[in-house]
């Protein structure tokens, strides 16, 4: 592999969230600061919205490494299930208990959350985040993929933060998903839901300007010392094809530095990239219609 070649200590471009390669990008920081300073301020709901590949997972888990030690965490990473299934597994990361008989009747109403039959898992829950909150430690909720959550489990997520002391919520929601999530939420049933999301952030795509920091900062954290290594045609072209989506950049910048390896050059040039796009489904270097409409109106 190129790793050696480039005298690098890890692969720069893989697509594990890895938070080591976390870009301080404008709109990412934008996202985190708002993120952080609505906890401190005990805020409700808080949302962050992103398509897919644009970086949610490492900003949750940059939030998560962020919180730790003031913040009491529980992550949910896969959150597409019933809502009393939310009330166990919740339960499970706060250390609150269930009896079985408690799990069986909770289990026989997965898809109700009108009444009594989650009484005991929410008072659990309370009991819980009441003894955090005594002892200074809040309690944050984060919540990943969240556009995948049934609503009846939405419903029973926002029934949650009616859990609160005379002066503080007791549990404090951070949902990321797709801009699906805003579609969902933005269904008549769920206008409590969206009216107490306080304050929202819409992840975009980088900038050209962002992705050549990106691609140097990615290399520069891999162990890189030498100079340039994209030439400035093939950021231009990477900035086309992977329409600004770190995803998509990660997997042609990889291709591209590979391509190099296998030819014993020392630059990544557009050849590598085009490449490289050719070999990417999920890419193409075909202008986008918004490009073509500017172009005709300039």
């Amino acid at each position: 592999m190129y790793q050696e070649y480039f005298g690098l200590r890890e692969l720069p471009f893989t697509l594990t969230p890895n938070t080591h390669f976390y870009l301080k990008s404008a709109t990412h920081q934008q996202a985190l600061e708002m993120l952080v300073v609505a906890l401190q301020n005990r805020e409700g709901f808080l949302k962050v919205t992103g398509e897919v590949g644009t970086g949610k997972t490492l900003l949750c888990r940059k939030l998560l490494n962020m919180l730790e030690g003031d913040f009491l965490t529980a992550w949910i990473p896969n959150p597409n299930f019933a809502a009393s299934t939310l009330y166990c597994v919740l339960a499970d990361e706060l250390g609150a208990t269930l009896d079985n008989d408690a799990l069986n009747e909770l289990n026989a109403a997965a898809n109700d959350v009108t009444t009594e039959r989650h009484v005991l898992a929410l008072r659990r829950i309370n009991e819980c985040l009441i003894k955090h909150a005594q002892h200074g430690r809040p309690v944050v909720l984060v919540i990943d993929e969240a556009q995948t959550m049934p609503r009846d489990t939405l419903e029973a997520l926002r029934l949650l933060t009616n859990l609160e002391t005379e002066s503080d919520k007791l549990l404090q929601v951070v949902l990321f998903g797709q801009p699906e999530l805003d579609t969902v939420l933005a269904g008549h049933d769920l206008r409590q839901l969206r009216q107490r999301i306080t304050f929202s952030h819409r992840l975009q795509p980088f900038t050209r300007e962002d992705i050549e920091r990106y691609i140097a900062h990615r290399m520069v954290q891999a162990g890189y010392a030498g100079g340039r290594l994209f030439e400035a045609r093939a950021v231009t072209l990477l900035t086309r094809a992977s329409r600004g989506v770190p995803r998509l950049i990660n997997i042609l910048c990889h291709k591209a530095l590979m391509l190099c390896y296998g030819k014993g050059e020392r630059i990544v040039r557009a050849a590598h990239v085009k490449a490289a796009v050719k070999d990417t489904e999920s890419c193409s270097l075909a202008w986008s219609g918004w490009r073509r409409l500017w172009s005709w109106g300039a």
